[in-house]
């Protein structure tokens, strides 16, 4: 029994392998070619498969870069943990959010081009479908700004559900400009994050904690 188990294991990290390879270049063909204009064959090229091969993996190519959506959140939302522990002051823990945030940008450019502009040409991720894990995402933001109230520092009269999708909103449309920017060098992200949280910051904050 035991050596059946380890005969079938190359064979499962083989497929494992070889579909990491496939959203890998995904991600680059839609970075670079626009998720309307790339073709399965570019992908497959990219990830050194048959055309045929990314069929027993994805249904088609919206499927490709909907998975691409919730692998990649996944762990983001991992790493968003890691990056934030350590901190214990909620406004702390904000900034890092948003320091976090445009992080990604920069170490992941062409997935950065992926979920701010190409996931957006998907009809169903538009209007059929349910992104949980950006919904978690926010979440977290959310949680800090109800520790935030705990702890007296926000006042009480702020709505987490609209901070939260606010501050998204805020960091959504800088990531954006970052993207479509030619000039990205000069695009200071840090300085960015800095002062995003500092403008919710001084519209949330309790009287005794300015």
């Amino acid at each position: 029994m035991a050596e059946s188990a380890t005969q079938s294991s190359p064979s499962a990290q083989t497929r494992q392998d070889k579909r990491d390879r496939i959203i890998d270049a995904a991600v680059q063909v839609f970075a670079d070619k626009g998720y309307r204009s790339a073709r399965i064959s570019d992908i497959a090229r990219g990830a050194g498969v048959a055309d045929g091969t990314i069929y027993l993996y994805f249904r088609n190519k919206e499927d490709l870069l909907l998975t691409i959506f919730e692998e990649k959140m996944e762990k983001l939302l991992d790493d968003l943990g890691d990056a934030l522990s350590g901190l214990q002051d909620p406004l702390d823990r904000m900034r890092a959010y948003a320091r976090f945030h445009f992080l990604q940008l920069r170490t992941y450019p062409a997935l950065a081009q992926v979920l701010q502009v190409e996931l957006r040409q998907s009809t169903r991720f538009l209007h059929d479908y349910r992104p949980e894990k950006l919904w978690q995402y926010l979440s977290v933001f959310e949680q800090l700004v109800h520790a935030g109230q705990a702890s007296g520092q926000i006042h009480g009269d702020v709505d987490p559900f609209i901070v939260k999708w606010a501050f998204f909103g805020a960091l959504d449309e800088l990531s954006m400009q970052w993207v479509l920017s030619r000039k990205r060098d000069r695009f200071n992200l840090d300085q960015a994050a800095d002062q995003v949280v500092d403008v919710f910051l001084r519209g949330m904050l309790a009287t005794s904690a300015r």
